[in-house]
């Protein structure tokens, strides 16, 4: 099966959309058996926690089209942002280093956490540059010096990549991931899907799901699990996202349908965010043990609440005859070996908090 089912859909979107093959696709699609048989309902789990052997999550599928436009426009640097613990600071870390590319990242506080913790020792392993800021003003302030700096050391701006790596470019590794699903369906690895459960975050990942299964002629909706504040997640960036990268796919090939966003079919689900992002949930500590019980690694930021939803909709009996899948959004890639031994200290001190503060008292792993 071909890793860029988009771009066999419509090829002339090779030519103005730059790529680099970073993932291991097509991802896996198994069947939740225990889980069906208990419920009902006919659920499968999307496994891009396997993405990629070197650090696997959504974040991979974005990569491709993001650090392919930045190799394309000759950077040197790329720049992104995200909350201290950030999956998507330490794949653009990883990914950038693979390219040859440096890698900056701008953080913001979060509530500690395990993964906190793990994903700070590996970005700095990867020899991510990490800079903490206490406000958003600050990160600005820090951009501005950070575009400076590039243009001295390297003769151009670093490539600014945003948070999530949710930009039209990056949603694109979404649409492409809407095709290989419905490669998979048309293979009978599983049944149209009535709905696909995933993790809101910053959006690139549930609009591009969405923009992809209206392309590809699919009638699944999408249930965008919250776990993040506006501007993060809200109904207004996800008609905008949609927007504009269909807008750069009809641009880029007029083939490639001009479609109005999907207001039946996008369903935002805000009843399992609890008191904001980072903080776990017992909703969200419940779905981590479920799914090790699965077979799946999940945490509570992201994918603990989008499984939680995932499993109230099946328990409570709202699946029942239908067939729905979960999108594993986590990486499952074990990097213990990368960090260990590694000394906290040596990160910048702004970061020694998260290692010496106790992690929330629901993060058991």
């Amino acid at each position: 099966m071909s890793t860029l089912p988009l771009f066999d859909a419509f090829p002339a979107l090779r030519g103005p959309i730059p790529h680099v093959a970073l993932a291991a696709l097509p991802t896996p699609i198994e069947r939740l058996d225990a889980l069906s048989s208990g419920t009902g309902a006919n659920l499968y789990v999307k496994r891009d926690d396997l993405t990629s052997p070197v650090y696997g999550g959504n974040k991979v599928r974005k990569l491709e089209f993001l650090l392919g436009r930045a190799m394309h426009d000759g950077a040197r640097t790329v720049l992104t942002f995200g909350a201290a613990g950030s999956n998507h600071a330490l794949a653009t870390a990883l990914f950038a280093r693979q390219l040859g590319l440096r890698s900056v990242s701008m953080l913001v506080p979060q509530p500690v956490a395990q993964s906190v913790r793990r994903n700070l020792l590996f970005g700095w392993k990867a020899g991510a540059e990490l800079h903490h800021f206490e406000s958003q003003l600050r990160v600005k302030l820090g951009v501005l010096h950070q575009m400076q700096r590039g243009l001295f050391r390297d003769g151009r701006f670093p490539n600014v990549i945003p948070p999530g790596g949710s930009s039209p470019v990056g949603t694109l590794g979404f649409v492409n991931a809407a095709f290989e699903l419905a490669a998979q369906v048309a293979s009978g690895l599983l049944p149209e899907p009535d709905l696909v459960f995933a993790a809101s975050g910053t959006m690139g990942t549930v609009v591009g799901l969405m923009l992809g299964l209206q392309a590809a002629g699919l009638r699944t909706r999408v249930a965008a699990i919250r776990v993040t504040q506006p501007p993060y997640t809200s109904m207004q960036k996800a008609r905008e996202l949609f927007s504009a990268t269909n807008a750069l796919l009809h641009g880029a090939d007029p083939a490639f349908p001009d479609l109005a966003f999907p207001e039946r079919e996008f369903e935002l689900r805000h009843d399992f965010i609890g008191p904001g992002y980072g903080r776990y949930t017992e909703a969200s500590a419940r779905a981590v043990r479920c799914g090790a019980d699965l077979g799946l690694r999940l945490e509570g930021t992201y994918t603990g609440k989008a499984f939680a939803g995932f499993l109230d909709a099946a328990e409570s009996g709202a699946l029942r005859g239908k067939t729905a899948v979960f999108w594993d959004t986590y990486n499952s890639r074990d990097f213990a070996p990368e960090i260990a031994g590694a000394d906290y200290h040596e990160l910048p001190a702004p970061f020694h908090r998260y290692f010496e503060e106790a992690v929330q008292p629901l993060d058991s792993h």
